[in-house]
């Protein structure tokens, strides 16, 4: 009997993995994550692309809003002369102030003294508000930044279109939104469906906040912007203060643009450069080349 009891125990089955098994499970999970984690992460820039669209629709919204009240595009920059340098003098106060009360920052711009100017003291709380609307989710630049002073400056991620190529901004540029302008429907002549009016723009180290009317809320169609971010410079290394930019963006493959007409769209950055100038200037008069 004793044997026979042996033999039964010998005889029982023990369930369990092995190592081969268990590493080849391991490799499996660790490919279906790796497959996994690109798709993830294309949903989610496809939701900041979104968003983005959003701020622009209500960016465009709020200039349809107030060119309504004044029959006219707000101003670009209002400043008593040009041309506009980026440096914190003067009066320059950009196109996004004027839009404030219809963009439901009505409090914002109550509070703001346009005829001090963008850097007066007075301006200063203003001046350093980060506004939600401004902000794309796929830019890295800070909402919020110290200029030379330590003073807090809240920031743009988009622009106003001033020219169709780099220039400095002055009264006689070509785009929509440039200094002291009071560009009327009926002077776009190309057609509001075919004529920039506000995209993105990169950081730069330069940036004078959204209250300002120079390269920190405008850009041209000169090209478009694929440099270093934080590298508005000349070859010498030197900063030049009348250098304006490209718009640009933090999405993949292009940027997000809303035109005169109100629509809002993606933009390959590989577009053809006849037409991306094109689209800069509201009255060239030129048949559009095939996007």
């Amino acid at each position: 009997m004793l044997d026979a009891s042996m033999q039964v125990k010998t005889k029982q089955n023990h369930y369990g993995f092995t190592l081969v098994e268990l590493l080849v499970v391991i490799a499996i999970i660790g490919v279906l994550v790796g497959l996994l984690l690109p798709a993830v992460q294309a949903a989610r820039e496809a939701a900041r692309r979104v968003s983005c669209m959003n701020n622009q629709t209500q960016l465009g919204l709020g200039i349809h809003h107030y060119e309504f009240s004044m029959e006219h595009l707000p101003s670009g920059s209002i400043n008593s002369q040009g041309p506009i340098t980026n440096e914190p003098v003067g009066q320059a106060v950009s196109w996004i102030v004027s839009i404030l009360p219809y963009i439901e920052q009505q409090a914002a711009y109550q509070k703001f003294d346009i005829q001090a100017g963008a850097y007066a003291e007075v301006n200063q709380p203003v001046r350093a508000l980060a506004i939600p609307t401004l902000l794309c989710p796929s830019n890295p630049t800070a909402a919020i930044h110290s200029d030379i002073d330590k003073q807090s400056i809240g920031v743009s991620h988009y622009g106003g279109c001033y020219n169709d190529s780099e220039a400095a901004i002055d009264v006689d540029n070509n785009g929509l939104l440039f200094l002291n302008s009071e560009v009327r429907y009926s002077d776009i002549l190309d057609g509001g469906s075919h004529t920039i009016l506000v995209s993105e723009c990169r950081g730069d180290q330069r940036n004078l906040g959204w209250v300002s009317g120079d390269r920190s809320t405008l850009r041209n169609t000169g090209g478009f912007d694929k440099r270093d971010p934080w590298a508005l410079e000349n070859e010498s290394g030197e900063e030049n203060p009348s250098d304006v930019g490209y718009f640009g963006s933090y999405h993949h493959g292009g940027a997000v643009f809303t035109f005169a007409d109100g629509s809002t769209r993606f933009i390959s950055e590989n577009i053809d450069e006849t037409l991306f100038r094109q689209y800069g200037n509201r009255a060239d008069g030129e048949l559009m080349v095939a996007e």
